[in-house]
Protein backbone atom coordinates (compact mmCIF):
# COMPACT_ATOMS: atom_id res chain seq x y z
CA UNK A 1 0.00 0.00 0.00
CA UNK A 2 2.93 2.48 0.70
CA UNK A 3 4.50 1.71 -2.30
CA UNK A 4 1.04 2.48 -4.53
CA UNK A 5 0.84 5.68 -2.23
CA UNK A 6 3.67 6.99 -3.23
CA UNK A 7 3.31 6.26 -7.44
CA UNK A 8 0.07 8.09 -7.16
CA UNK A 9 1.86 11.27 -5.10
CA UNK A 10 4.50 10.64 -7.96
CA UNK A 11 2.24 10.69 -10.52
CA UNK A 12 0.19 13.21 -9.18
CA UNK A 13 2.97 15.32 -8.92
CA UNK A 14 4.19 15.02 -12.36
CA UNK A 15 0.72 16.02 -13.70
CA UNK A 16 0.77 18.60 -11.85
CA UNK A 17 4.49 19.95 -13.20
CA UNK A 18 2.47 19.50 -16.78
CA UNK A 19 -0.15 21.14 -15.87
CA UNK A 20 2.33 24.26 -15.32
CA UNK A 21 4.63 23.72 -18.35
CA UNK A 22 1.39 23.43 -20.68
CA UNK A 23 -0.47 26.68 -19.27
CA UNK A 24 3.43 28.25 -18.32
CA UNK A 25 2.09 29.14 -14.82
CA UNK A 26 4.73 29.33 -12.04
CA UNK A 27 4.09 27.05 -9.11
CA UNK A 28 2.73 28.57 -5.88
CA UNK A 29 -0.01 29.99 -4.37
CA UNK A 30 1.08 33.86 -4.17
CA UNK A 31 -0.88 37.08 -5.52
CA UNK A 32 1.76 36.65 -8.47
CA UNK A 33 1.17 33.04 -8.93
CA UNK A 34 -2.76 33.44 -9.07
CA UNK A 35 -2.54 36.70 -11.58
CA UNK A 36 -0.73 34.77 -14.00
CA UNK A 37 -3.42 31.94 -13.57
CA UNK A 38 -6.17 33.88 -14.23
CA UNK A 39 -4.33 35.76 -16.97
CA UNK A 40 -3.18 32.60 -18.71
CA UNK A 41 -5.47 29.80 -17.94
CA UNK A 42 -8.71 31.68 -17.06
CA UNK A 43 -8.66 33.93 -19.43
CA UNK A 44 -9.90 37.18 -17.32
CA UNK A 45 -7.84 40.29 -17.76
CA UNK A 46 -9.89 42.28 -15.52
CA UNK A 47 -9.26 40.12 -12.69
CA UNK A 48 -5.31 39.36 -13.92
CA UNK A 49 -5.07 43.33 -13.40
CA UNK A 50 -6.26 43.34 -9.64
CA UNK A 51 -4.27 40.40 -8.77
CA UNK A 52 -0.83 42.11 -10.48
CA UNK A 53 -1.75 45.10 -8.00
CA UNK A 54 -2.00 42.98 -5.28
CA UNK A 55 1.34 41.41 -6.01
CA UNK A 56 2.94 45.00 -6.33
CA UNK A 57 2.17 45.86 -3.57
CA UNK A 58 2.37 42.84 -1.55
CA UNK A 59 6.53 42.60 -3.10
CA UNK A 60 5.48 39.43 -4.58
CA UNK A 61 8.11 39.18 -7.73
CA UNK A 62 7.38 42.99 -8.57
CA UNK A 63 10.04 42.97 -11.45
CA UNK A 64 7.40 40.67 -13.41
CA UNK A 65 3.71 42.06 -11.90
CA UNK A 66 4.42 45.39 -12.94
CA UNK A 67 5.49 44.45 -16.39
CA UNK A 68 3.04 41.77 -17.08
CA UNK A 69 0.24 44.13 -15.59
CA UNK A 70 1.15 46.75 -18.22
CA UNK A 71 1.23 44.28 -20.72
CA UNK A 72 -2.32 42.95 -20.22
CA UNK A 73 -2.96 46.49 -19.64
CA UNK A 74 -2.20 47.51 -23.40
CA UNK A 75 -4.14 44.22 -24.75
CA UNK A 76 -7.32 46.16 -22.86
CA UNK A 77 -6.29 49.90 -24.72
CA UNK A 78 -5.62 50.97 -20.93
CA UNK A 79 -2.22 51.73 -21.73
CA UNK A 80 -2.66 56.21 -20.60
CA UNK A 81 -2.87 53.57 -17.28
CA UNK A 82 -0.35 51.42 -18.03
CA UNK A 83 2.24 54.25 -18.43
CA UNK A 84 1.41 55.78 -15.35
CA UNK A 85 1.62 52.63 -13.09
CA UNK A 86 5.26 51.79 -14.87
CA UNK A 87 6.23 55.19 -14.02
CA UNK A 88 5.03 55.41 -10.52
CA UNK A 89 6.18 52.04 -9.61
CA UNK A 90 9.27 51.02 -11.50
CA UNK A 91 11.43 52.57 -8.54
CA UNK A 92 10.33 49.17 -6.35
CA UNK A 93 11.97 47.27 -9.29
CA UNK A 94 15.38 45.77 -9.76
CA UNK A 95 18.24 47.37 -12.05
CA UNK A 96 17.92 44.60 -14.06
CA UNK A 97 14.15 44.99 -15.13
CA UNK A 98 14.65 48.95 -16.10
CA UNK A 99 15.61 48.41 -19.62
CA UNK A 100 12.68 45.65 -19.67
CA UNK A 101 10.61 48.02 -18.52
CA UNK A 102 11.62 50.93 -20.78
CA UNK A 103 11.06 48.32 -23.85
CA UNK A 104 7.33 48.22 -22.44
CA UNK A 105 7.46 51.96 -22.07
CA UNK A 106 8.09 52.53 -25.55
CA UNK A 107 5.42 50.15 -27.21
CA UNK A 108 2.98 52.14 -24.88
CA UNK A 109 3.96 55.66 -25.93
CA UNK A 110 3.66 53.87 -29.63
CA UNK A 111 0.02 52.69 -29.27
CA UNK A 112 -1.26 55.93 -27.43
CA UNK A 113 0.45 58.70 -29.52
CA UNK A 114 3.14 59.88 -26.89
CA UNK A 115 5.34 60.65 -29.59
CA UNK A 116 7.84 63.13 -28.24
CA UNK A 117 7.95 61.06 -24.59
CA UNK A 118 8.91 57.92 -27.11
CA UNK A 119 11.69 59.98 -28.69
CA UNK A 120 13.39 61.03 -25.47
CA UNK A 121 13.17 57.43 -24.08
CA UNK A 122 14.99 56.52 -27.30
CA UNK A 123 17.36 59.08 -27.33
CA UNK A 124 18.42 57.92 -23.42
CA UNK A 125 18.37 54.25 -24.31
CA UNK A 126 21.31 55.32 -27.42
CA UNK A 127 22.96 57.38 -24.91
CA UNK A 128 23.04 54.39 -22.28
CA UNK A 129 24.45 53.03 -25.03
CA UNK A 130 26.99 55.18 -26.10
CA UNK A 131 28.20 54.95 -22.59
CA UNK A 132 28.44 51.07 -22.47
CA UNK A 133 26.15 51.06 -20.07
CA UNK A 134 23.65 48.64 -22.14
CA UNK A 135 22.80 45.26 -21.19
CA UNK A 136 24.95 45.56 -17.78
CA UNK A 137 28.11 46.15 -19.76
CA UNK A 138 27.56 42.81 -21.21
CA UNK A 139 27.94 42.09 -25.36
CA UNK A 140 24.71 40.38 -25.52
CA UNK A 141 21.23 39.94 -23.76
CA UNK A 142 18.99 37.42 -23.79
CA UNK A 143 15.69 38.00 -25.11
CA UNK A 144 12.46 36.21 -25.48
CA UNK A 145 9.80 35.86 -28.70
CA UNK A 146 6.49 33.81 -28.67
CA UNK A 147 8.22 31.84 -25.66
CA UNK A 148 11.43 31.37 -27.41
CA UNK A 149 14.34 32.73 -25.95
CA UNK A 150 17.33 34.21 -28.24
CA UNK A 151 20.77 36.09 -27.93
CA UNK A 152 20.74 40.23 -28.77
CA UNK A 153 23.46 41.30 -29.36
CA UNK A 154 24.54 45.47 -28.93
CA UNK A 155 25.06 46.23 -32.64
CA UNK A 156 21.53 44.53 -33.12
CA UNK A 157 19.96 46.54 -30.26
CA UNK A 158 21.44 49.70 -31.40
CA UNK A 159 19.70 49.33 -34.72
CA UNK A 160 16.35 48.08 -33.31
CA UNK A 161 16.20 51.38 -31.16
CA UNK A 162 17.13 53.27 -34.18
CA UNK A 163 14.17 52.05 -36.57
CA UNK A 164 11.60 52.73 -33.28
CA UNK A 165 13.35 56.46 -33.57
CA UNK A 166 12.79 56.71 -37.27
CA UNK A 167 9.35 55.64 -37.13
CA UNK A 168 8.60 58.09 -34.34
CA UNK A 169 10.51 61.01 -36.64
CA UNK A 170 7.98 60.01 -39.42
CA UNK A 171 4.45 60.48 -37.15
CA UNK A 172 6.00 64.01 -36.86
CA UNK A 173 6.24 63.94 -40.42
CA UNK A 174 9.77 64.79 -39.92
CA UNK A 175 11.36 62.53 -42.87
CA UNK A 176 14.79 64.16 -42.93
CA UNK A 177 15.45 63.71 -39.69
CA UNK A 178 13.60 59.89 -39.96
CA UNK A 179 16.13 59.82 -43.05
CA UNK A 180 19.15 60.22 -41.43
CA UNK A 181 18.02 57.59 -38.60
CA UNK A 182 17.25 54.82 -40.62
CA UNK A 183 20.22 55.24 -42.56
CA UNK A 184 22.80 54.83 -39.71
CA UNK A 185 20.17 52.12 -39.18
CA UNK A 186 21.09 50.31 -41.87
CA UNK A 187 24.45 50.72 -41.98
CA UNK A 188 24.81 48.52 -38.58
CA UNK A 189 22.16 46.08 -39.12
CA UNK A 190 20.26 45.87 -42.41
CA UNK A 191 16.83 44.53 -43.06
CA UNK A 192 14.14 45.10 -45.47
CA UNK A 193 11.49 46.76 -43.47
CA UNK A 194 13.70 49.87 -42.34
CA UNK A 195 14.51 50.04 -45.78
CA UNK A 196 11.25 50.55 -46.83
CA UNK A 197 10.96 52.98 -43.97
CA UNK A 198 13.43 54.57 -45.80
CA UNK A 199 12.60 55.01 -49.12
CA UNK A 200 9.38 56.43 -47.89
CA UNK A 201 11.10 58.85 -46.30
CA UNK A 202 12.80 59.95 -49.78
CA UNK A 203 9.45 59.97 -51.60
CA UNK A 204 8.45 62.66 -48.82
CA UNK A 205 11.50 64.76 -49.67
CA UNK A 206 10.65 64.51 -53.44
CA UNK A 207 13.86 62.24 -53.83
CA UNK A 208 12.61 59.53 -56.53
CA UNK A 209 15.67 57.90 -57.97
CA UNK A 210 16.98 57.21 -54.44
CA UNK A 211 13.85 55.77 -53.20
CA UNK A 212 13.51 53.72 -56.23
CA UNK A 213 16.78 52.30 -55.84
CA UNK A 214 16.45 51.07 -52.26
CA UNK A 215 12.93 49.72 -53.20
CA UNK A 216 14.48 47.58 -55.29
CA UNK A 217 17.02 46.67 -53.53
CA UNK A 218 14.28 44.79 -51.31
CA UNK A 219 12.61 43.74 -54.18
CA UNK A 220 15.24 42.20 -55.45
CA UNK A 221 16.10 39.89 -52.46
CA UNK A 222 19.07 42.06 -51.48
CA UNK A 223 18.17 42.22 -47.79
CA UNK A 224 17.02 40.20 -44.60
CA UNK A 225 13.58 40.11 -44.89
CA UNK A 226 13.15 40.58 -48.66
CA UNK A 227 11.85 37.66 -49.16
CA UNK A 228 8.68 38.02 -46.60
CA UNK A 229 5.46 38.85 -48.94
CA UNK A 230 4.28 41.41 -46.86
CA UNK A 231 7.68 43.59 -47.51
CA UNK A 232 7.20 42.30 -51.83
CA UNK A 233 3.59 43.67 -51.16
CA UNK A 234 4.32 47.18 -49.32
CA UNK A 235 7.35 47.54 -52.00
CA UNK A 236 5.41 47.26 -54.90
CA UNK A 237 2.54 49.56 -53.15
CA UNK A 238 5.80 52.18 -52.29
CA UNK A 239 6.41 52.08 -56.53
CA UNK A 240 2.84 52.87 -57.18
CA UNK A 241 3.00 55.69 -54.55
CA UNK A 242 6.54 56.73 -56.36
CA UNK A 243 5.37 56.45 -59.55
CA UNK A 244 2.40 58.45 -58.90
CA UNK A 245 4.01 61.34 -57.01
CA UNK A 246 6.76 61.69 -59.89
CA UNK A 247 3.67 61.79 -62.80
CA UNK A 248 2.05 64.83 -60.56
CA UNK A 249 5.46 66.17 -59.24
CA UNK A 250 3.71 66.96 -55.74
CA UNK A 251 5.64 69.69 -54.47
CA UNK A 252 3.19 70.53 -51.38
CA UNK A 253 4.50 68.27 -48.61
CA UNK A 254 5.85 70.24 -45.92
CA UNK A 255 9.40 69.43 -45.47
CA UNK A 256 10.33 69.12 -41.56
CA UNK A 257 14.39 69.54 -40.64
CA UNK A 258 16.62 67.98 -38.77
CA UNK A 259 16.66 67.55 -35.06
CA UNK A 260 19.26 69.66 -34.06
CA UNK A 261 19.17 69.22 -30.46
CA UNK A 262 19.34 65.19 -30.84
CA UNK A 263 22.40 65.98 -32.93
CA UNK A 264 24.03 68.33 -31.49
CA UNK A 265 23.06 66.23 -27.94
CA UNK A 266 25.15 63.64 -29.10
CA UNK A 267 28.24 65.89 -30.44
CA UNK A 268 28.13 67.16 -26.85
CA UNK A 269 28.15 63.80 -25.58
CA UNK A 270 31.19 62.54 -27.95
CA UNK A 271 33.01 65.52 -26.71
CA UNK A 272 32.24 65.18 -22.50
CA UNK A 273 33.17 61.37 -23.17
CA UNK A 274 36.37 61.72 -25.16
CA UNK A 275 37.70 59.17 -23.11
CA UNK A 276 35.65 56.59 -23.55
CA UNK A 277 35.55 56.56 -27.16
CA UNK A 278 36.09 52.50 -27.74
CA UNK A 279 32.80 51.86 -26.25
CA UNK A 280 31.19 53.99 -29.24
CA UNK A 281 29.00 52.20 -32.20
CA UNK A 282 30.04 53.84 -35.46
CA UNK A 283 26.41 55.67 -35.45
CA UNK A 284 28.06 58.07 -33.34
CA UNK A 285 31.11 58.64 -34.54
CA UNK A 286 28.95 59.06 -38.29
CA UNK A 287 25.82 60.76 -37.30
CA UNK A 288 27.00 64.75 -37.53
CA UNK A 289 28.88 63.95 -40.87
CA UNK A 290 25.91 62.47 -42.48
CA UNK A 291 24.13 65.95 -41.52
CA UNK A 292 26.57 67.77 -42.78
CA UNK A 293 25.99 65.59 -45.79
CA UNK A 294 22.78 66.64 -46.01
CA UNK A 295 23.25 70.26 -45.79
CA UNK A 296 25.33 70.50 -48.62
Amino acid sequence: MEGCSKKMSSKGKKEKDLYHIIHKVPCGDSPYVKAKHAQLVEKDPEAAIVLFWKAINAGDRVDSALKDMAVVMKQLDRTEEAVEAIKSFRGRCSKQAQESLDNVLIDLYKKCGKIEEQIDLLKRKLRLIYQGEAFNGRPTKTARSHGKKFQVSVKQETSRLLGNLGWAYMQKSNFMMAEVVYQKAQMIDPDANKALNLSLCLIKQARYDEAYAVIQDVLQGGLPGSADCKSRKRGEELIIELKSRQSSLDSSEKIVGLDDDFVKGLEQLMNEWGPFRSKRLPIFEEISSFRDQLAC
